[in-house]
């Protein structure tokens, strides 16, 4: 059996959801290996969210939202950026590599680029193989 990764994609409300939903509707092809979870707000997506899918089996986490300065919720996308800039850092202490992590800002119009996105993080992840044994088995 070939092994094929598995990826968290957290897409805001109000933009990133709506794309992923624009992509669904075009039938723009993705890979069905990307679990989409509607959050309201990418900047709501904390450190522990993208530490717990990787202790859960996933290879790799998107965190979609608003274009800078598009965000419903004034700074939320720019909270994200600090956050996932700080979560990548962890990423790389803990061994993961801070590539399995990417952040991108996809608008409610742009379902080509959603489904392009997750194209082309799945093959980055496939690329990197399985995520090793980091040894992280606290709840």
């Amino acid at each position: 059996m070939t092994w094929e990764p598995s990826v968290v994609a957290f897409c805001c409300n109000w933009c990133a959801y709506a794309g992923a939903d624009l992509a669904g509707v075009s039938r723009f092809q993705y890979p069905t290996n990307v679990k989409v979870v509607r959050v309201m707000c990418s900047g709501r997506v904390e450190p522990s969210y993208v530490l717990r899918c990787f202790r859960n089996g996933a290879d790799g986490v998107m965190v979609l939202g608003c274009h800078i300065g598009d965000c419903h919720y004034f700074k939320g996308n720019e909270r994200a950026r600090q956050r996932i800039a700080d979560t990548g850092d962890i990423l790389e202490r803990l061994g993961i590599g801070r590539e399995r992590l990417l952040l991108r800002w996809i608008s409610a119009g742009e379902g080509a680029l959603f489904a392009s996105t997750c194209r082309e993080f799945v093959e980055l992840v496939r690329s990197l193989g399985p995520l090793p044994e980091v040894g992280c088995d606290q709840p």
